[in-house]
């Protein structure tokens, strides 16, 4: 025993060393906390900024304005056709050639093959079919000269945005350049909202290329994904929390759900070209394929979210549930999975939203093809909107630029409204106890 007062050893000056370099330790580590902080959502701040700036100009895009001719003879109609025949010979007509003369009759001085392939370059290749999608959309518009703003070709598109020099690299010459400033002062060329982009399936013009074959392909892809890994998730948890007896068996199951969770995506995409289109031989490509592959993906984790949500109920409620006589079914189909439920749900989102993000389980099994039209059901074949930011990312065209960053832009929308569910769930149903 000592007569020291205790107050006296923490005012010795050993001690009071000791607590000065413990709180200076505590300082810094505080501080190399922040700055870690500081650096990840700077690096964050920095790439999203580059996502932006580059992905801002696929939703903007440059018009043409020309005088078409849309007389009768020009589309090969005669009086004596029949309503029938009038129809068929307006889809048939060479609107291709209609807005080729409409550009050449604006620089008449344009002579030679050469130059008058360079000048038709102006206008995109697919302006002939858009222009045939109005006439026959509204055949009022036969009958003469009509203006009509149609797509310009990528390249005009890059130079009014000036995405850098592009004189000198052979596709975009001067005469070209002095054609569309020509075009421009005669207020022939306008800026406008890019729909296409978001209305569209795929396309090999940059100009024309759309996001929304691969939207629908996601979308189809997803709903299989959620029908089947939300109730085998759910079920599967609760066998093992409520009703599983704890065994060696039981234990070899848990940890080979927990070492699924962790296994690279690209293993089930080999799974699945093996299971789903080597042996069940289903179509290659198709949103039932790329569903069941990313519900193999995603169920560990839905196991494991909801074994941790179920955990979470206190044990108080399943007691007094059976002290009022309830079945073990009735405790968690009345009390337990409605209590766990917001876990649940949100474990689902976030895995859901890892899935629509997933890239290389979907090569495996062929989604990365070229698909230009709409998938209308789920075998139909469709690519996803990661799947497409890949095919565009490996372009040459430079034009695919924007729009790779466009539609990532697009898909961290999806991700962010996804997971910004997940947080509203979770406050708005959490319980606590």
């Amino acid at each position: 025993m000592t007569d020291e007062a205790p107050g006296a050893r923490w005012a010795a000056p050993e001690m009071q060393r000791r607590l000065a370099r413990r709180n200076a330790a505590e300082r810094r580590f505080q501080r190399l906390g922040q700055l870690a902080i500081a650096l990840a959502m700077a690096s964050l701040g920095v790439l999203l900024f580059a996502i932006v700036v580059r992905g801002i100009g696929a939703f903007q895009t440059t018009e043409l304005r020309l005088d078409v001719d849309l007389r009768p003879e020009t589309l090969g109609l005669t009086p004596d056709m029949s309503d029938e025949e009038r129809e068929g010979a307006l889809a048939q007509a060479d609107y291709r050639g209609v807005v080729r003369d409409a550009l050449r009759a604006l620089f008449p001085e344009v002579e030679g093959r050469s130059q008058l392939r360079e000048l038709t370059g102006l206008i995109s290749r697919g302006a002939g079919v858009e222009l045939r999608g109005r006439v026959v959309s509204d055949p009022s518009l036969v009958g003469g000269s009509v203006s009509v703003w149609l797509p310009a070709d990528d390249e005009v598109d890059l130079y009014r945005k000036a995405e850098g020099d592009v004189s000198g690299e052979g596709r975009f010459s001067a005469r070209r350049i002095a054609w569309t400033e020509a075009l421009s002062e005669q207020g022939r060329l306008r800026t406008a909202f890019n729909l296409r982009f978001l209305t569209s399936g795929d396309s090999r013009e940059p100009e024309l290329a759309g996001i929304w074959g691969a939207l629908v392909g996601s979308a189809l892809t997803m709903a299989i994904t959620l029908a089947l890994v939300f109730p085998l998730g759910v079920a599967a948890a609760v066998y093992l929390e409520e009703f599983a007896p704890r065994s060696r068996w039981t234990a070899l199951i848990e940890v080979n759900i927990n070492n699924l969770a962790a296994v690279p995506s690209i293993v089930f995409g080999l799974l699945g070209l093996a299971v789903f289109l080597g042996a069940a031989n289903l179509p290659r490509s198709a949103p039932i394929v790329g569903g069941l592959t990313l519900a193999l993906m995603t169920l560990p984790t839905i196991i494991i979210t909801g074994r941790v949500s179920i955990q979470a109920v206190p044990p108080s409620i399943r007691e007094a549930a059976r002290g009022l006589g309830a079945s073990s079914l009735q405790v968690v189909v009345h009390h337990v999975l409605p209590l766990a439920m917001p876990g649940i749900m949100t474990g689902t989102i976030i895995g859901m939203a890892r899935a629509l993000g997933e890239t290389a389980p979907l090569l495996m099994i062929g989604m990365v093809a070229f698909v230009v039209d709409v998938p209308t059901s789920f075998t139909d074949a469709s690519t996803a909107l990661p799947v497409q930011i890949y095919l565009w990312a490996d372009s040459p065209e430079r034009a695919f630029v924007e729009k790779t960053s466009g539609a990532i832009l697009v898909l961290l929308a999806f991700l962010i409204a996804m997971n910004g569910l997940a947080i509203a769930m979770r406050r708005r149903f959490e319980k606590r106890w």
